[in-house]
């Protein structure tokens, strides 16, 4: 179980390995997003609290990166944070997400991005419940639900 101490090793010293790597330029994104997936994942955007499809979903399932499809987060351990946005206490693999430190607009923050593709997805905070502590605060268009019964 990831804490905050090792989210912030990684956000400082550098993230653990992917198991694949996915590159593709502006131009190959924008054929394989909409503008506000592209938007979000690719320039670091952020959908307005209480917009996204998946605040209020609790189906059964894993939540995969919209841009490559690798799974990022269970079902299991999403919880309602009353934050606006999806919000889960652990990555389905410690490898699963890219942690960077931001000091954009005044604050320092993590940002998570997807560790195969770099999609932006949000941020982590030490504000969570117990067990980890944590809160990934996860925009609902950097991911799509696979629900297990599909």
């Amino acid at each position: 179980m990831l804490t905050w101490k090792e989210v912030i090793s990684f956000a400082t010293k550098g993230n653990p390995t992917p198991d694949k790597r996915v590159e593709k330029t502006a131009k190959e994104w924008k054929g394989l997003l909409n503008p506000e997936q592209f938007r979000i994942t690719r320039q670091k955007g952020t959908e307005r609290p209480h917009t996204g499809a998946l605040c209020s979903i609790y189906d059964e399932g894993q939540y995969n990166c919209i841009c490559c499809d690798t799974p990022l987060f269970d079902s299991t351990i999403k919880f309602d944070s009353s934050s606006g946005w999806p919000s889960f206490t652990q990555p389905i693999k410690e490898n699963a997400i890219k942690y960077h430190k931001d000091t954009s607009f005044g604050m320092i923050r993590v940002e998570v991005m997807c560790n195969t593709c770099d999609a932006h997805l949000g941020h982590v905070f030490p504000d969570g419940p117990e067990p980890s502590g944590l809160r990934y605060c996860i925009n609902s268009e950097s991911m799509k639900l696979e629900k297990e019964n599909e």
